[in-house]
């Protein structure tokens, strides 16, 4: 009797874990897909990317013509186009790509 006590309160146990990792919506997935993020605002903190790293981050995102990128206070920051339209785009140190 202990034995199948025992065994179900395991089976509950690991189920509970399977359905936390599958819910949707968290800021740290338990999956993560490596598509790049649209954000409101950068993050601010120390940006390990290089440039060739943030342009393809931008490129990802669907941005062409990306023009010159310059770091500041951790944020890529520059113009590309997406859809005809120009913007200022900038990508904070978690690879979130934030356009204006």
């Amino acid at each position: 009797m202990f034995r199948y006590l025992f065994a179900a309160s395991a089976v509950l146990a690991f189920a509970g874990g399977a359905v936390a990792q599958t819910q949707s919506g968290s800021h740290n997935p338990a999956v993560k897909d490596g598509a790049p993020h649209m954000t409101a605002a950068p993050a601010k903190g120390a940006n390990s990317f290089t440039e060739d790293q943030a342009r393809g981050r931008f490129a990802k995102a669907g941005y062409e013509a990306i023009g010159k990128l310059t770091k500041q206070n951790g944020v890529w920051q520059g113009t590309a186009t997406k859809g005809g339209k120009r913007a200022a785009v900038m990508l904070d140190y978690k690879g979130n790509v934030t356009a204006r």
